[in-house]
């Protein structure tokens, strides 16, 4: 790695993420293994051991070519739609975990065929069972692999045997559980992608398909006899969050089309699975309960796919807060977490990202047969019944910078519906509001046709959603039949509100240009003077320049800083290496004299600079993020970037226009932008310089670069880089 530092260098990013169950991006962390364990959020079990703990394979050997031809049906005909279903290690014991799934497809009137495998019943749970998979007649369309992990890999091998086109892996014990999981993880992923399966988990509840009748999964939210179908489908990484979502929608009276859990996604990854749902005529609108990233370019290929379509996309991913991020990555860094990347991410896709759980099942309806808004006022009007109620929602609505900018409270008026639907009227037209919210009293729990009326016959052109302030079930489902967003708590209401005003359509690819001159200059960036000529390469101005002490140019303007240029050492003001203030060419040989004699071979020259005094500083920063690629972020300047975590995240590369869009959003940047009369900086410098450092996108051999600080002069004086970094693969 090559690194060009100067003075003490902020760090913007953190090391690399991993999922809350313990794995990386790609599911690599170690853990202790354990039988039984269970971790917070993943579905972490062994199944227990079938009658016979290896059903129908004699053994463990190199990859089988498979010896049937692969039933000619669909990936998605396959996964959400199998005739026929294989259960590989199916209990004869309805009790145990590895019969759910026979018990439940047919409770759940599974009308194909369904094939348990176990060598030792001739009937298991009242079908006929097979000895081995190669004694099950006919083509199979899907297998569940109940077995307990040492003999995954066996079955997998007879599924490659027997053509299985997509194979479902119950079983824990494989990336997550350290170096000897993921080496069984990548052996039969290996099998799989030979003999042309595809595999969903290992670590997978199943797929659930409600509209079909295929309830191929052994969650306990299929305990239920009667599951709600829905026009929504839910993918999820963790198996125990799938049935708890899926159980909240069945209490609001929604319901599913399909539900996939996909556990450690050695192969298909949420974002694949949510492809295939993009063409799903069954499911309007997408939700993901995610714990990491995998594939980022599949999730974008199905939010580009689903916006074309009028299919919102709505995520809610673990890792927000600094306690959550350490259960997903090996430590928090110091700044600008990979979740703020993934926030990055969603945004430039059109992924719409919630932070209440709430909020991912009653979302929805405020985004279906909507398009993101064109540059929201991030205000809304409210009509109340209760003045309480509608004060939570205007105190969680001002935490979120949302305003309230028309608010009636028909109290003391009642709550009859001509009344609220008249003032609903009102509040929908407001031009200086994004959205209207009805905030509904006691009615909606007592009197729930007549509390909720009003707001479904409201008419105009805002969107409109309601908080239901007490507990209201049936007035819940009133509006969701209504296809209102309604919802049980302030927090949820405020924060759907703010996700619908967040929500940007996919945005255009931005091509980086010609980077070829400053591509060039990457191998011999070691130290700072080599960061900063790949950086003025792309466009930035650079006004240091190498100076011999001993034979200093005539044309050197004082007052200048000096610092040494070393590749070693990683805190320079810290070091001594830095001089400020110089006022002419004595004191400038003798500071060089000093840091000579104190640093000695640790410097490879000097470098100076002219002194300048801008109106502002910002830090400049660019990572090829572990888990969405390149990204640039925007601060202010110095150590306050750190201490105030005051940044801005954005996928790299940007345009100037996206450029000037985050300088709006950094705090710490008020004062160049003139605030209170203060004079103004060259912003319009700021943004070009912010979209020339994000062409470092293009350099792959890039994978860190930063400029602190970035010294905003007066507007038409543009920008001065004053420090440097770059490191490389």
């Amino acid at each position: 790695m090559a690194a060009a530092m100067c003075g003490r260098r902020v760090s913007m990013f953190p090391p690399p993420a991993m999922g809350t169950c313990g794995c990386r991006a790609g599911g690599r962390r170690p853990k202790p293994a354990g039988r039984g364990s269970r971790r917070t959020g993943c579905p972490s079990f062994q199944p227990e051991e079938p009658d016979d703990p290896n059903p129908g394979h004699g053994g463990i050997g190199p990859p089988v070519q498979p010896t049937q031809e692969h039933h000619r049906v669909t990936l998605a005909e396959s996964l959400f739609s199998p005739k026929r279903i294989a259960l590989i290690g199916a209990s004869t014991d309805a009790n145990r975990l590895t019969a759910r799934a026979q018990v439940y497809l047919r409770r759940h009137g599974f009308k194909g065929g369904l094939f348990p495998v176990n060598p030792r019943a001739d009937i298991v749970l009242g079908e006929k069972a097979y000895p081995t998979l190669r004694d099950v007649p006919g083509p199979i369309d899907f297998a569940y692999i109940l077995v307990n992990t040492s003999n995954v890999e066996a079955s997998i091998q007879d599924c490659a045997t027997r053509g299985v086109p997509v194979a479902c892996v119950l079983a824990d014990g494989f990336a997550e559980a350290g170096p000897e999981g993921v080496a069984l993880q990548d052996r039969i992923l290996a099998v799989a992608r030979e003999a042309g399966i595809r595999l969903l988990g290992p670590n997978s509840m199943g797929v659930i398909n409600i509209p079909e009748s295929i309830a191929c999964s052994v969650n306990a939210v299929l305990e239920s006899e009667s599951i709600l179908p829905g026009r929504w489908s839910l993918v999820s990484h963790s198996g125990s969050m799938m049935g708890t979502i899926a159980s909240r929608a069945v209490a609001r009276g929604r319901g599913f089309a399909k539900i996939v859990g996909t556990g450690n996604e050695a192969d298909l990854t949420a974002g694949e699975i949510a492809n295939l749902l993009v063409d799903d005529p069954d499911t309007d609108a997408i939700l993901l309960f995610l714990e990491t990233i995998r594939r980022p370019e599949l999730f974008e290929e199905a939010a580009r796919r689903a916006h074309a379509v009028g299919k919102p996309i709505v995520a809610y991913k673990l890792g927000r807060s600094e306690a959550a991020a350490k259960l997903a990555t090996t430590h928090t860094g110091a700044m600008a977490g990979s979740d703020a990347a993934a926030d990055a991410f969603f945004r430039a896709i059109g992924i719409v990202r919630v932070d209440q759980i709430e909020t991912l099942l009653e979302l929805p309806p405020l985004l279906l047969g909507r398009t993101p808004p064109r540059h929201p006022k991030r205000a809304v009007s409210i009509v109340t019944t209760t003045g309480g109620g509608g004060a939570m929602v205007v105190d969680r609505l001002g935490i979120l910078g949302i305003g309230t900018v028309h608010m009636l409270d028909t109290t003391l008026a009642g709550a009859s519906k001509d009344f609220v639907s008249k003032a609903l009227d009102t509040a929908r037209d407001a031009e200086d509001a994004d959205v209207a919210i009805a905030v509904i009293g006691s009615s909606a729990q007592f009197r729930p046709q007549e509390g909720v009326a009003g707001v479904v016959a409201a008419k105009g052109r805002n969107p409109i959603c309601a908080f239901i302030v007490p507990h209201a079930d049936a007035a819940m489902r009133l509006l969701s039949d209504a296809g209102i967003a309604a919802f049980r708590t302030p927090e949820a209401c405020a924060d759907a509100v703010r996700a619908y005003l967040d929500w940007q359509a996919p945005r255009q690819k931005l091509a980086t240009g010609d980077t070829g001159a400053a591509e060039a200059l990457v191998a011999q960036a070691t130290d700072e003077p080599g960061a900063r000529a790949v950086f003025a390469a792309l466009g930035l101005e650079n006004s240091a320049r190498w100076i011999d002490p001993a034979a200093l140019p005539a044309d050197l303007r004082y007052p200048v800083a000096l610092k040494a240029a070393s590749s070693t050492i990683a805190h320079k003001t810290e070091a001594g290496a830095v001089a400020l203030n110089i006022q002419d060419a004595a004191a400038l040989r003798a500071a060089a004299a000093d840091m000579t004699a104190r640093l000695g071979s640790q410097i490879s020259g000097f470098i100076a600079q002219p002194m300048v005094k801008g109106v502002g500083e910002a830090i400049l920063g660019y990572r090829l993020d572990p888990l969405v690629g390149p990204i640039v972020a925007l601060g202010a300047g110095g150590i306050l970037a750190e201490v105030y975590r005051d940044v801005v995240l954005r996928l790299a590369p940007v345009s100037e226009a996206e450029a000037m869009e985050m300088i709006g959003l950094v705090k710490g940047l008020a004062p160049a932008r003139g605030y209170r009369g203060m004079p103004k900086g060259d912003l319009a410098a700021l943004a070009r310089a912010v979209a020339a450092f994000s062409r470092l996108a293009a350099i792959q051999a890039v994978t860190e670069a930063e400029v602190n600080p970035l010294i905003v002069m007066p507007e038409g004086q543009g920008v001065v880089m004053a420090d440097g970094l770059l490191s490389t693969r």
